[in-house]
């Protein structure tokens, strides 16, 4: 659509999905100073169509830096009710005490790492916990130090840039805008900066 329509202002605001994931599995790599033949898991949503091309650019990510990837798929009751997820999480830790990394593809999820790392007897800096979006359910953990990297998609620009599209095409004829909103990071530095604007819905 986007391509047939984008001289008549048909444009795309969002985050590249595929991008999205791949950013955060390389970034957690480099920051983390994880290095070939650790393990990682990754916990998604790969068998949905589209949806799953972020969880997808997760692993790519991570296995294309030499690590060992454990791929979960959350479960219908976990997607509705992340705290069902707390036995899976406990139950592959325990399996998997080497486990270096632990990311998320879901926001619901993210928010509850603190939950699942203290089921698996684990403290804030025993595991890196990375994932899907900032929220204001995600700033105490990362201040907390629970969660150590978020990407941010900047929900606010997705419902703010469609509008402005549609009056620049509609007043001065201006095509689609293509803006990727999901590469930026969230984490202990700028976290302070961020958790206010979390709380506004606008970051």
């Amino acid at each position: 659509m986007e391509a047939k329509y984008a001289a008549n202002g048909f444009g795309y605001v969002g985050q590249d999905l595929y991008a999205a994931g791949f950013a955060l599995g390389a970034e957690s790599v480099k920051r983390f100073g994880l290095v070939e033949g650790d393990r990682a898991m990754v916990w998604g949503l790969k068998s949905q169509p589209t949806r799953g091309l972020r969880t997808q650019g997760v692993i790519d990510a991570l296995e294309k830096a030499g690590l060992t990837v454990d791929y979960i798929e959350i479960d219908s009751s976990t997607n509705k009710d992340p705290a069902a997820g707390t036995p899976t999480f406990a139950g592959y830790v325990s399996a998997n005490p080497d486990v270096k990394l632990v990311v998320t593809d879901h926001g619901g999820l993210t928010a509850t790492l603190e939950t699942y790392l203290k089921a698996a007897g684990k403290g804030p800096d025993d595991i890196y916990a990375a994932g899907f979006d900032l929220s204001p359910a995600t700033t105490p953990a990362i201040k907390s130090g629970w969660t150590d990297l978020v990407i941010d998609q900047q929900p606010w620009l997705q419902g703010y840039l469609p509008i402005l599209q549609i009056c620049l095409t509609k007043v001065y004829g201006f095509s689609g805008l293509h803006v990727d909103t999901g590469g930026g990071f969230a984490d202990k530095n700028n976290i302070d900066f961020l958790a206010p604007l979390a709380e506004k819905e606008i970051r």
